[in-house]
C-alpha cells in the first residue's frame, strides 16, 4: 500500500507540475468575436435536440451561433461543413471563389470556432446533424448542396442520408464515417483526447503546441501552414468553455454513432462528389474508394501532392472542380467545356 500511495504522489506531482508549467487561461467570447467576426460574420440564436441518453430537458436553450454568408440571395445554396477542431474559416478560400454563382453558407458548428460550446452539450455526429437542420430552418435554408471535411463530412454524408429532400447534392472532402484503416500520423491531441484521464488535464493546457503539430501533419503542401493559421486555431480553442466542449465531444464518441453512416450510404440518391488529398495522413486515400464504391453513381477526384484539407492547400482547383459538378447537375452555371488537356 505503500508503495502504491508513494506512485500515487508522484502522479499527482506530475499532473501539477503540468498544469502550473503548461497551463493556459481562458479567452473571453467578447474578446474573440471583436477579433474574429469580422463582415460577413453573422450570429443567430438556435436551439436543436440533444440524442444524448441522459439529456436534461432544462438545458435545451438556444446556443449562439457564429456563421457566414456570400453570394445572390437568390443563387443555389452551398452549405459547408468543418471538420473536427476546425471552424467555418477554413472554407473562406472557397467561399470567396464559389460565391460568384453561389449563395456560401458557412458555420461553426457545436463546440468550434465562435459558436463554442452548447448548453445541451450534445457534440456527437447525430447531435451535429440535428444542428444542422435547425440552423438551416433558423436562416431559412430549404434545399442546398451540402458539403463536410472530415468530422464535417461524416455529419453531412448523415444529414443527406436523413434529410434527401432538403440536399440537392452532396461534397465529400476527406470525409470521416466510412470505415478504413488509421492513418499514419495521426495527430497526439486526438489520441490524448480519446483518453479518459488526458481530457481532465487538457482542459487546462495551453493546445497550441498540439494544434502545431495536428496542422502541420495535416497540411502537405508547403507555404500553406502560417503562423496567422496556428494564432486563429489557438485562439478559437481557448474561448471561454470551448476546451471542455472539446473534451466531453471526444467523450461522447461511440461505435453505434459513427457506423450510422456506413450502414446507410448506399441509400444516398442525389449526386456525390467525393475529394480526396492523396497525402492525407490522417483519413488514408483508401476510405476515398470505400465511399466511391458505397455510393452507386459518385464520383471521386484525388489530388496528388495534398493532404487533408483540399479547400485550403488546392482551392482553386477543388473549388473549381465543385462548380463543375455541380454545374454538369444543373446547379449553377453549366461547366465550361473541358480544354484539350484538361484533367478531368
Amino acid at each position: 500500500m505503500r508503495w502504491f500511495a508513494g506512485i500515487a504522489v508522484i502522479v499527482l506531482l506530475i499532473v501539477v507540475g503540468l498544469l502550473v508549467a503548461f497551463s493556459k487561461s481562458s479567452i473571453p467570447r467578447a474578446t474573440l468575436e471583436a477579433k474574429y467576426a469580422t463582415p460577413p460574420s453573422q450570429f443567430t440564436e438556435v436551439t436543436y435536440a440533444s440524442t444524448l441518453p441522459d439529456a436534461d430537458p432544462a438545458a435545451n436553450k438556444p446556443a449562439r451561433v457564429h456563421y457566414r454568408i456570400r453570394g445572390n440571395e437568390n443563387a443555389p445554396v452551398l452549405l459547408l461543413l468543418h471538420g473536427s477542431n476546425a471552424s467555418l474559416f477554413t472554407w473562406e478560400k472557397w467561399s470567396q471563389r464559389l460565391s460568384d454563382h453561389y449563395r456560401v453558407v458557412s458555420v461553426d458548428l457545436p463546440a468550434h470556432g465562435l459558436t463554442g460550446a452548447t448548453p445541451n452539450g450534445d457534440y456527437t455526429q447525430a447531435g451535429m446533424e440535428n444542428f444542422v437542420l435547425a440552423f438551416a430552418d433558423k436562416i431559412g435554408l430549404r434545399t442546398f448542396a451540402l458539403a463536410g471535411n472530415s468530422m464535417g463530412g461524416g455529419v453531412a454524408a448523415r444529414f443527406a442520408e436523413d434529410h434527401a429532400d432538403r440536399v440537392t447534392a452532396l461534397i465529400l472532402v476527406d470525409a470521416a464515417g466510412m470505415p478504413s484503416p488509421q492513418g499514419d500520423h495521426v495527430p497526439l491531441g486526438f489520441r490524448l483526447m480519446r483518453f479518459g484521464p488526458a481530457r481532465m488535464i487538457m482542459t487546462h493546457l495551453d493546445p497550441e503546441p498540439l494544434i502545431k503539430e495536428g496542422l502541420n501533419d495535416a497540411i502537405v503542401r508547403p507555404g500553406i501552414l502560417t503562423n496567422a493559421m496556428i494564432e486563429q486555431y489557438t485562439d478559437l480553442a481557448l474561448m471561454e468553455g470551448s476546451r471542455e466542449a472539446t473534451m466531453e465531444r471526444f467523450g461522447e464518441y461511440s461505435s453505434a454513432d459513427q457506423s450510422y453512416v456506413k450502414d446507410h450510404v448506399a441509400a444516398l440518391k442525389m449526386p456525390v462528389l467525393i475529394l480526396w488529398g492523396e497525402e492525407d495522413h490522417l483519413i488514408p486515400v483508401a476510405a476515398a474508394g470505400e465511399w466511391r464504391d458505397a455510393i452507386p453513381g459518385s464520383k471521386l477526384l484525388i489530388y496528388a501532392g495534398t493532404g487533408h484539407i483540399p479547400m485550403e492547400e488546392v482551392d482553386f482547383q477543388s473549388a473549381s472542380d465543385v462548380r463543375d459538378f455541380l454545374g454538369s447537375h444543373g446547379i449553377g452555371p453549366a461547366p465550361a467545356p473541358v480544354k484539350k488537356g484538361r484533367r478531368s
